[in-house]
């Protein structure tokens, strides 16, 4: 790749360049997008509509930072094809409330408008290599996954759930898959040539991004109400402390701290492509259940339900993500998702006699408790 114009070279080619990080500004709307999509939707239908679309603002998001891999930021070429990219990622976060409605066609029109402009732009940067070879089949796969999404723009809303579901199973499928299609080729994860700590440090940060999303919303809450009561300072501390809970646990095991693990892009596929997915995606959840909790006197079946699977996604991205880079079981991870699949038994059970503020201490504790011990022994590992 050294003979090409665009490619990353010299003895900074991990470095994140500035040009990422503004891209990375959209995807700050786009969490709060989807923050609000489950928060006015707050049912199982909301939260599979949630999920599905991000789905396909997550793999929009992932798909560029690996181009951006192999591709110099400080180049003006790549610095026009990010702006781009930035914008059809911007149609895509304002189309997200209206996904399943009259904003359908944009949100699949940017989304598939990203998916085709960026293997086009690799292949021509890297014609006559490997990777040019490498994303032509994933053009492909896009292609493939753009017609059932198209398919669901095109559909009565009612089946467009259904239709998307397909398309994000095809899309997340071809890394998998790798990238193979009967007649056309493959592209086996070994021909990606990757560097482990440049896809790291993209992954901390829009983890990081995810985290501020949960400030923004609990600062609009406070501002919101009328007076500081003790209640909502009390309520305000928890919150606070179940991100920062969530902040330590993620750079105990994920931090540029972090040593050895395996750097094999298939592992680098599992951890940063799949396991962040869920991870985020936990964020996510525990920015909106905070939010709730802020807003809501009473504990109800979704506020419980929110409230504890914040933290088991988020741990089910910590079991791939430990087990594809260090080939850990993470037992501790079982531990604390059996333990707060109790505390949401007995909040159900117990729902009227509750109070808010009783579970989200109580979820606070195994998270507090499990960054503490992942912190001890991750610095005893290190050590």
């Amino acid at each position: 790749m050294d003979s090409t114009p665009l490619a990353r070279n010299g003895p900074r080619r991990s470095d994140v360049g500035p040009v990422e990080l503004f891209f990375d500004l959209v995807y700050v709307f786009a969490i709060i997008q989807l923050s609000h999509l489950l928060i006015e939707h707050l049912s199982w239908a909301g939260a599979a509509q949630t999920v599905v679309v991000f789905a396909a603002v997550w793999w929009g998001w992932n798909y560029t930072a690996w181009a951006m891999n192999w591709l110099d930021p400080a180049r003006v070429p790549v610095q026009l094809l990010t702006g781009v990219l930035m914008l059809a990622a911007l149609g895509m976060s304002v189309a997200i409330p209206n996904a399943f409605g009259d904003g359908a066609w944009l949100f699949v029109g940017c989304y598939l408008f990203m998916g085709v402009l960026r293997p086009m732009f690799m292949m021509v940067a890297f014609r006559g290599q490997q990777l040019a070879a490498n994303y032509r089949m994933l053009l492909w796969w896009t292609l493939l996954a753009g017609v059932f999404w198209v398919a669901g723009a095109a559909v009565e809303p009612r089946w467009r759930l259904g239709v998307w579901l397909v398309a994000v199973l095809v899309d997340y499928a071809a890394p998998l898959a790798q990238f193979r299609l009967p007649g056309l080729g493959a592209a086996p994860m070994e021909l990606w040539d990757t560097d482990p700590e440049h896809l790291a440090e993209r992954n901390r940060l829009v983890f990081i991004i995810a985290l501020g999303e949960s400030i923004l919303l609990m600062g609009g809450s406070i501002v919101e109400h009328e007076r500081l009561s003790g209640s909502v300072v009390l309520s305000l501390a928890v919150g606070f402390a179940s991100l920062f809970a969530l902040w330590w646990n993620y750079f105990a095991i994920a931090g540029p701290d972090t040593r050895g693990g395996d750097g094999s892009t298939a592992a680098l596929r599992s951890a940063y492509a799949y396991a962040h997915a869920l991870m985020v995606l936990g964020a996510i959840l525990v920015a909106v259940s905070i939010e709730l909790r802020l807003t809501h006197e009473h504990l109800t079946p979704a506020i419980v339900l929110v409230t504890t699977a914040g933290p088991l996604v988020y741990l089910a991205g910590n079991v791939l993500f430990l087990r594809s880079r260090f080939g850990r079981l993470a037992r501790s991870r079982f531990v604390a998702a059996a333990l707060l699949v109790v505390i949401a038994i007995l909040a159900l059970t117990v729902l009227e006699e509750m109070p808010v503020i009783v579970l989200s201490i109580a979820v606070l504790a195994v998270t507090a408790t499990l960054a503490g011990l992942t912190h001890r022994a991750e610095r005893e590992v290190s050590g």
